[in-house]
């Protein structure tokens, strides 16, 4: 399977997904004008990459903003990855998040309270 990276812009975050390593890494701000379609590919590629997966695969995200339909599309990615836990497969997310921003601390939070694989929340 292909590796998916998606530059970053000033509105849309870095994809950077290495399926051979099970490293998918989110980092940026994300607020595209319309993220669904942003996310689109990303929904695809996970869809597929999570029928065959690395033996453990990490989620790591490093989000400084999310505008309100950007915290949809990354639930439902969180959602992807946590059917896949559920099924028994190694998942895990570390969320790092800058400790001068208690917003970012309290919407890590939020999101780790709606999934049952194992979360770390990262301040830097």
């Amino acid at each position: 399977m292909d590796s998916l990276r998606i530059e970053a812009t000033s509105c849309s975050p870095l994809i950077d997904f290495d399926p051979a390593a099970g490293l998918l890494r989110i980092e940026g701000e994300s607020y595209p004008e319309n993220s669904f379609d942003f996310y689109a590919p990303v929904f695809n590629w996970l869809e597929d990459y999570l029928k065959a997966p690395a033996p453990a695969v990490v989620l790591d995200i490093g989000l400084s903003y999310l505008n309100t339909s950007s915290i949809k599309c990354m639930i439902d990615v969180l959602e992807m990855l946590d059917g896949a836990h559920q099924k028994g497969q190694t998942v895990s997310v570390r969320w790092h998040y800058d400790s001068d921003n208690d917003r970012a601390l309290e919407m890590a939070e939020e999101f780790a309270e709606d999934v049952s694989l194992p979360f770390e929340i990262l301040a830097h």
